[in-house]
């Protein structure tokens, strides 16, 4: 093993093991990492200084939430040319220091305390609505019709400006800092965490302004795309290993082979978070749209890229919580198509292999419920005594619940195929997955269910699931659903094993997403359709 596998192993291995708690924790090392940079490097300290320096750090590190809430309003408050990046470390370094209560403290003080003024914006309006209209009589163009719009242009500024939170100067400041973008992000990851915990309006509110700040600084404009290889540094390869949200990267092999021939990953970068994609989507070359994960991960050798006329976007993912909701993919994946299809114009496909993360769970519950509704309304097995109940939705066809009731066996019991559905499917040690019979007689029933949850169950007129609803909002449409394509104990969870592709076509991308943006309307092959009809 040479040096450089050998350094992405081991900071690998020294990372947190769940990302996802990770990405929702509080401030830890990536801020520490932060702090650290802007103060240069230590490491040539005699022993004596670093104690001292140690002992010092212990005492700022118990800085009262006062003393930061005092250095954050000094950030706001401050004339522009005073603010310099010691003013900015010290409200850094401080934020740090604070426990996640105290930081859920200050947030909300930012939140409730550095708003608008609304008695000002009231008294804005109320001097606006006072003044007369223009009418036609004043559309002449003459000085006193310019004189008398000057008023309405007049308090059309102020109110403007009196609609700009206090925070936004915050927020403007810190941007303006070496780390203040990278900082940002963190502090609405933050921000996030303490909305899991309860929806406070005032701190949704701030959430929101920083959002559109955060989506305004990352335009298509600002960011780079790189093509991501085994020659770039050790340190941005351990990121592509730590972060890889969908398929883990699980040894240097298999990070090797996403980076070789036949294979791509591209990344988002921003100036302002150097040596860190923000998102990055691998990709396959492939002779036609796998069916399978296992294919597209484990396949040996590769095709020659030259054969190739499919490329399969497999997996896509972001590497700042604190960037959620803003959608860089959607232009990511239209980068990528447009440079793919100039570098290797045999290249006429586009499609995705793509989770289905949401569908046993709405699945699950949904058994769990008419189960539940038949028990206590005492329904008979006749389809005929179901029709009159309102809640009711026997959900299997006859032959699907025939086929689960005489296909369960041991496995599961239950006084209808619903409930036997439920009792299979329910279990994370997926025995079913090891019968025959019992994948025959599933398979019906869930495929077409998965059809039914991808093109019909919305939420606010749009896709249910969140991957869906990605994909159908950048002009994708759904091409396939694909049985056992995921076999993995997390693909086993989310969605029996079924994945789904689609398929972007470069010359209806804008017009589908539109359809789906206006009218929730999704785009699908034939053969999807075929299952719900």
């Amino acid at each position: 093993m040479n040096k450089k596998a050998l350094a992405i192993l081991m900071r690998a291995r020294m990372r947190p093991n769940h990302l996802t708690n990770f990405a929702l924790s509080p401030i830890s090392n990536e801020l520490n990492q932060i702090l650290s940079n802007s103060h240069g490097n230590r490491s040539g300290e005699n022993g004596e200084h670093h104690a001292m320096e140690h002992g010092k750090e212990k005492l700022n590190h118990q800085r009262s939430f006062e003393v930061v809430r005092e250095s954050m309003h000094s950030v706001i408050s401050m004339n522009k040319t005073e603010v310099g990046d010691s003013v900015l470390n010290e409200f850094l370094e401080g934020y740090c220091s604070l426990s996640f209560e105290n930081r859920r403290k200050l947030l909300l003080t930012l939140a409730k305390e550095y708003d608008l003024n609304r008695a000002q914006v009231r008294e804005l309006i109320k001097q606006y609505l006072g003044l007369q209209p223009p009418g036609s009589e004043v559309q002449s163009g003459g000085v006193a019709d310019e004189g008398f719009l000057s008023t309405f242009y007049r308090i059309e500024r102020n109110l403007r400006h009196s609609l700009k939170p206090v925070y936004e100067t915050l927020f403007e400041r810190l941007n303006t800092h070496p780390e203040g973008l990278k900082f940002l992000t963190i502090i609405r990851a933050d921000i996030l965490s303490i909305l899991t915990e309860g929806n406070i309006a005032s701190l949704r509110a701030l959430d929101s302004y920083l959002k559109e700040k955060l989506t305004t600084w990352l335009s298509p404009a600002a960011l780079e795309l790189h093509q991501i290889t085994w020659d770039d540094p050790a340190s941005l390869l351990e990121k592509i290993v730590f972060y890889e949200a969908v398929h883990p990267i699980s040894n240097l092999i298999d990070l090797k082979r996403r980076l070789g021939v036949g294979r791509r990953c591209f990344g988002y970068f921003h100036s302002a978070i150097p040596r860190e994609p923000l998102i990055f989507i691998e990709v396959a070359l492939l002779k036609n749209i796998a069916e399978t994960i296992q294919e597209v991960l484990w396949d040996n050798p590769p095709i020659a890229e030259s054969e190739a006329t499919c490329a399969l976007f497999y997996s896509i993912s972001s590497t700042q919580p604190g960037l959620a909701g803003i959608n860089l993919g959607k232009f990511l994946i239209k980068r990528v198509i447009t440079l793919v299809k100039i570098d290797m114009p045999h290249i006429s496909v586009f499609a995705t292999l793509s989770p289905i993360p949401g569908f046993m769970q709405w699945l699950l519950s949904k058994l769990a419920s008419q189960s539940k509704l038949a028990k206590a309304e005492d329904i008979s097995r006749s389809p005929a005594d179901r029709s009159g109940l309102t809640f009711y939705e026997d959900i299997l066809e006859p032959e699907e619940e025939r086929a689960l009731i005489d296909s369960s066996g041991d496995l599961a019991s239950g006084k209808s195929g619903m409930e036997i559905m439920l009792n299979l499917l329910t279990p994370t040690t997926h025995e079913w997955t090891n019968s025959d019979k019992l994948l025959s007689a599933l398979k019906p029933p869930l495929m077409r269910l998965c059809a039914r949850y991808l093109l019909q169950e919305k939420k606010r007129g749009k896709a249910l699931d969140s991957v869906a609803n990605f994909h159908l909002q950048n002009g994708a449409m759904v091409q396939r659903i694909n049985w056992m394509a995921d076999q993995s104990e997390k693909g086993l969870n989310q969605s029996a094993g079924i994945m789904v592709n689609y398929v972007y076509r470069p010359e209806n991308i804008e017009e589908y997403a539109q359809l789906y943006f206006s009218k929730g309307h999704i785009h699908s092959s034939y053969d999807v359709k075929r299952y719900i009809q």
